[in-house]
């Protein structure tokens, strides 16, 4: 990727979408790339929030736009990417695969539903999205994609049979991207986050004893937050990431290195 702006450090000039942007992790990415000074598109499901979010963050002078966009639905995948290619003149830089479910469940419990649900919102949403991404990427000379998977995806978690699925899946579709579109100029990676303090695990991390339960397994002593994995994600958009390609990044206070720990130590 070359020099933005004169800078290795600075996304001035670029063009990003980020999926689910209105709050958690997705969130914390938009404001992340903007002020890093790209210009922004993003979705959400609902329009109230996806409004309120959007003047926010004009207020605040950052380049947003966006659209209301339920990723799990193939035409409306099809018509966010038609919006994008129209905002942004038929370039992409970046690619923000964020959207996410999960569903807390047995496995012996797991309906065909929930397996559905899970595996189009989390696995097929972002497979399509890349494909069709693809040609406004390479046009960009400078694409990059990244995707939001998991530690479910790497390690065992309970609870998270499907859900470790889509995101192992991802964790191996980022691997192939990255080798079969790097020609194209096109880096692809992964950032697999831990427990963070988003929506999608405020209930679970309200039950002290689980909590308690996260924190003994995790060297930091403690759950990630949003921002810590933005930033994380944004340094994978830079130009000074240029040569990283193919990887999945734990972003997890040590969670998925952790092995014993004797007392004393």
């Amino acid at each position: 990727m070359a020099k933005v702006g004169g800078s290795r450090w600075s996304l001035n000039g670029l063009v990003a979408l980020v999926t689910g942007g209105t709050y958690g992790i997705g969130h914390a990415i938009v404001e992340e790339l903007c002020e890093l000074g790209a210009k922004v598109y993003t979705c959400s499901r609902n329009e109230s929030i996806l409004n309120e979010c959007l003047k926010k963050w004009t207020d605040k002078g950052l380049q947003v736009k966006g659209c209301v966009c339920d990723v799990s639905s193939k035409e409306q995948r099809v018509q966010l990417m038609e919006k994008v290619s129209l905002e942004f003149d038929g370039k992409l830089n970046i690619l923000i695969n964020n959207v996410g479910t999960n569903i807390w469940k047995p496995t012996t419990e797991y309906t065909g539903e929930d397996y559905a649900l899970m595996m189009a919102t989390n696995l097929e949403s972002s497979f399509h999205l890349s494909q069709l991404a693809h040609p406004l990427l390479k046009s960009s000379g400078a694409g990059s994609i990244v995707f939001l998977s998991s530690v479910a995806g790497l390690v065992h978690l309970s609870g998270t049979s499907i859900y470790g699925a889509t995101k192992g899946a991802m964790n191996q579709l980022t691997r192939n991207l990255a080798c079969e579109w790097a020609k194209d100029g096109i880096r692809v990676n992964g950032v697999a986050p831990w427990f963070i303090n988003t929506p999608l695990v405020e209930q679970v991390l309200g039950d002290k004893e689980f909590l308690e339960g996260v924190i003994s397994r995790t060297p930091l002593k403690r759950p990630g937050e949003v921002e810590e994995v933005s930033s994380t994600v944004a340094y994978l958009c830079l130009p000074a990431a240029s040569y990283v390609t193919g990887q999945v990044i734990a972003v997890d206070g040590g969670f998925t290195v952790y092995g014993f720990q004797q007392p004393g130590y």
